[in-house]
């Protein structure tokens, strides 16, 4: 589909989707900034931002219905909030405290929500992606009008579990898009030393599987190939496998220092000229849907939530030791218990080596 013909095709969408894509990008990118910020300062142990794949995570999220099932990596914070996880849940879930639904027993950034429909994030590469299948064949089974959607980097490509899923679901005919965030790094290894193939979307072909190729930065473009995977997913009972350029702007987490392995002049180049944001503003602007008042509002209004979420979360009580030790068994085994046991001895023992707002 032509530029053109994609912007006539979110344009009947109307005025409120394509502001509210926008809005959510900017405010996707202002949360990043200051729970980077806030890692930097010591007080979240871990983050790790989405810069420069604000397009892949909002445009996506939009095309998609609230009864999709998402199955994500961890760069697609974007996705849970479009569906409505608010700004004190992802203070709450990087603070860990006692209001975060993983009960603080996961590092920052591993969000969940089964409100929202989205698994929560796992860190092992590619391991979602059989899972994504089994849940889209349920929805098969069930005749569900909905279908499922992984999400992954061009480093997950190279795991073993992106070849069992994509046959998995090419061979049972399951409702999933398969979509690929291909940055052009898996951490510090770039793609011309992951594989040889022209990108992602060919691999499908060996599974029989249709692809998609599309300009991850480009809002618009983003929206209409996943609105059109949906489609396909559903109506035709098959696999899709989309595949979006882009560029990792950030470094790979608070853990990596990306100068060290790729020209600062090639990041800059993607954080000004490429940027997503600013491309789709234009468009919006252009349309007389934006001004300069409505963003510098909307950015200090982000801005200042994020803050008070952020004053909230870190004042919350933690979760006690005692939740380490729940949810997995009906009755907590007897090896677990002496486990427990042994845990408050030894804080009982050496309480300066252990955290004080835990409670015992």
């Amino acid at each position: 589909m032509m530029t053109a013909e994609l912007y006539q095709a979110v344009d009947s969408k109307s005025k409120e989707l394509a502001v509210k894509m926008y809005s959510e990008m900017v405010t996707l990118q202002i949360m990043d900034t200051i729970f980077y910020e806030a890692q930097r300062q010591g007080r979240i142990s871990f983050y790790l931002t989405s810069n420069g794949e604000e397009a892949i995570n909002i445009a996506s999220a939009a095309a998609l219905s609230m009864d999709d099932i998402v199955l994500p990596q961890y760069r697609e914070p974007g996705v849970l909030l479009w569906r409505g996880f608010t700004l004190q849940e992802f203070a709450n879930q990087c603070f860990g405290n006692k209001l975060d639904y993983g009960k603080g027993r996961q590092m920052p950034i591993h969000y969940g929500s089964n409100r929202l429909n989205y698994f929560t994030v796992s860190s092992p590469i590619a391991t979602q992606l059989p899972h994504a299948v089994g849940a889209a064949y349920s929805l098969k089974m069930d005749k569900k009008d909905a279908c499922a959607i992984t999400y992954f980097g061009d480093g997950g490509t190279s795991e073993g579990d992106f070849h069992a899923a994509l046959n998995f679901a090419a061979v049972m005919e399951a409702p999933v898009i398969f979509f690929c965030r291909n940055n052009g790094w898996a951490i510090s290894t770039p793609t011309t030393e992951q594989f040889r193939s022209d990108g992602v979307v060919i691999r499908g072909q060996a599974y029989g599987i249709r692809g998609i190729r599309v300009d991850g930065n480009d809002a618009l473009a983003v929206y209409s190939a996943v609105h059109a995977a949906r489609e396909m997913a559903i109506t035709e009972g098959r696999p899709i496998l989309v595949e979006a350029l882009t560029y990792r702007v950030g470094h790979h987490s608070t853990s990596d220092d990306s100068t060290k392995y790729r020209p600062v002049d090639e990041i800059e180049h993607w954080r000004t000229a490429r940027d997503p944001i600013s491309r789709y503003r234009k468009w919006v602007q252009g349309n007389d849907w934006w001004s300069d008042a409505e963003e510098s509002e909307l950015r200090s209004r982000v801005r200042k939530e994020l803050l008070q979420a952020i004053q909230v979360a870190e004042r919350m009580p933690k979760p006690p030791v005692a939740d380490l030790f729940t949810d997995v068994y009906d009755k907590i085994p007897s090896n677990l218990c002496e486990q427990e046991q042994l845990l408050r001895d030894t804080i009982m023992k050496h309480p300066a080596d252990y955290p004080t707002d835990v409670p015992v």
